[in-house]
């Protein structure tokens, strides 16, 4: 659903390394390593310490990068949201 909210892991428990195309994130919490293409690491970092769900997140993206923020975004950032959530990296509000 788009109206989940979800909050980000602390910055401190992730480490994010760029290693070209993929980004290498690794949770301190957990132990893993996840590698991940973009969007990904920019919704982590956009999300910051706040609690968002994917029309705010759409919103904010959009300004950071100057794009038109468009509903047809908001089902796609939901599904990220969702694969963040199920990796560990975001967790439900």
């Amino acid at each position: 659903m788009a109206d989940r909210i979800y909050r980000a892991a602390p910055a401190d428990a992730l480490r994010v390394e760029p290693l070209g195309e993929l980004t290498a994130i690794f949770d301190r919490r957990s132990m893993q390593t996840h590698l991940v293409v973009s969007p990904m690491p920019e919704i982590l970092d956009a999300m910051g310490a706040e609690a968002c769900n994917a029309a705010g997140l759409a919103a904010h993206l959009a300004a950071a990068f100057d794009l038109d923020a468009t509903e047809d975004a908001q089902p796609i950032l939901a599904e990220r949201l969702r694969e963040l959530a199920a990796m560990g990296l975001v967790e439900r509000a």
